[in-house]
């Protein structure tokens, strides 16, 4: 089921929009570069439907979509989820709050589909309200109207450019199904993935799979065909035109013109070779954003509670990041810039605060309504049981005998306990922070800083 495609411009909110003429330029030259002929427009499918999926997509859409014969914009999302009456009642006052929104359906004529789904009517579909601008995940940011392929072999099949909008949980089995797809192709697609999650795996030694990885193993396209794009990126704000930074990491074929080619305004787009150490960082936030959100709810916004928190839990991420990367200095800007913003407004700390609060229960899955995918429950099982292996041991300082890196973690153990065995309530969270035993942050991070704990096997690098 295929929709139409209508292009509308948001420039309104940018002081600096970028002329047609320049964005033509960027996409003659990315055309180029991938050999594409006269009269064969480019094909950018996004895969997935989520918060960011969905955004990402628009913008290419709002920015690129006006040059019909040259490149050809489309979404994937699974069809028949569908939208109950109170989330309808709450688009419908979506859309009459908004007059731009309300006009371009009376245009479309697609308007009294929503009266009726707000009288209970009629059923609306997530992949049919897509078509119209509204992602379900999302559902107060109108989004543009975009072209939406619910047959997954007939968004992919030829397609130069896939988007992976995915959660991590999901990547592995939709790139299997897509595999089939391509074992005609005569040409490599470059993939951009916006997962951020990971995966533990234990054999043939401890490792970390990551989204690139988990597409490179499903469809044999080479890593220097796939790229990791993230930031500290709210995906409301960013399609509202709030000025925001990300970066595109990869090999430098592709990253370098890929980076001129979706930055905006708005949306500065930076690169790096760095893929995996990126990614994984990307994943790492999101564990602490949970235990954030916990001790926000648990201490009522306490200042204090929340930076003692703060504390133990970035230095904890600087532990492991020395544990990951030859030279962590290079990402603690990334990686702080990344885990400030989940922290103030990330569907992760959300999680954690309705957790705390009573509002969810962790029996209802790590997939909320509204919000979607939850990936930091996932990293917190797979960064625990990575960093639980003996193998992997460090020295503890005070006890002075080897112990695996997860005991000088706490943080990261209370979350497992809370959120994977499921031994003990949200509260705990406190109970570990205010522990007596519990060192000072600052000598975790003179303890990274001065032991060689880097451990190459873990992003399967050469030892």
């Amino acid at each position: 089921m295929v929709g139409t495609t209508e292009s509308v411009s948001h420039n309104v909110y940018s002081n600096s929009p970028i002329p047609n003429g320049s964005l033509e330029k960027k996409l003659d030259e990315l055309r180029h570069l991938m050999d594409k002929a006269e009269g064969d427009p480019l094909r950018i499918v996004g895969v997935g439907a989520g918060a960011w999926g969905g955004v990402f997509t628009a913008m290419l859409q709002d920015g690129y979509g006006h040059l019909r014969d040259k490149v050809l914009i489309r979404i994937w999302r699974r069809p028949g989820r569908a939208v109950d009456r109170a989330t309808a009642e709450h688009l419908f006052e979506v859309i009459n709050s908004r007059e731009d929104v309300l006009r371009r359906l009376i245009r479309r004529c697609a308007y009294l589909k929503y009266v009726e789904a707000r009288l209970g009517d009629r059923t609306l579909y997530a992949d049919e309200i897509l078509k119209d601008g509204f992602c379900l995940n999302m559902i107060d940011t109108p989004l543009c109207p975009l072209k939406v392929v619910t047959n997954l072999q007939e968004a992919v099949w030829d397609a130069d450019i896939v988007i992976n909008g995915l959660p991590s949980t999901e990547t592995r089995e939709v790139f299997e199904e897509i595999s089939r797809y391509w074992k005609e192709r005569v040409t490599v697609p470059v993939i951009i993935s916006l997962a951020k999650g990971v995966e533990a795996e234990m054999e043939p030694e401890p490792r970390i799979i990551t989204p690139t990885q988990m597409i490179n193993r499903a469809t044999g396209v080479p890593m220097e065909n796939i790229l990791y794009l993230g930031g500290p990126n709210i995906a409301s704000e960013i399609y509202n035109k709030e000025y925001a930074n990300a970066r595109i990491c990869g090999s430098e074929k592709w990253r370098k013109p890929l980076a001129k080619f979706l930055r905006q305004a708005h949306f500065i787009v930076w690169d790096n070779g760095d893929l995996v150490t990126h990614e994984v960082m990307g994943g790492l936030k999101n564990v602490y954003a949970i235990g954030a959100g916990m001790v926000a709810a648990l201490t009522n916004e306490s200042a204090t509670s929340k930076s003692v928190y703060f504390a133990h839990c970035t230095s904890e991420m600087i532990f492991i990041t020395h544990l990951l990367s030859e030279e962590p200095e290079r990402l603690a800007g990334p990686l702080l810039a990344d885990t400030y913003v989940t922290l103030l407004k990330g569907r992760n700390s959300w999680y954690g605060q309705k957790l705390a609060k009573g509002e969810l229960s962790i029996e209802m899955g790590d997939s909320i309504k509204g919000k979607g995918m939850i990936q930091g429950v996932s990293a917190v099982k797979a960064f625990y049981e990575l960093l639980s292996q003996s193998c992997l041991s460090v020295l503890h300082p005070e006890e002075k005998k080897s112990v695996a890196p997860v005991e000088l973690c706490p943080i990261l153990k209370m979350l497992y306990k809370i959120l994977i065995k499921r031994e003990f309530s949200a509260e705990a969270i406190l109970q570990a922070l205010r522990d007596e035993t519990m060192n000072d942050p600052r000598d975790r991070i003179v303890i990274a800083q001065s032991h060689v704990f880097y451990r190459p096997s873990l992003l399967g690098h050469d030892s």
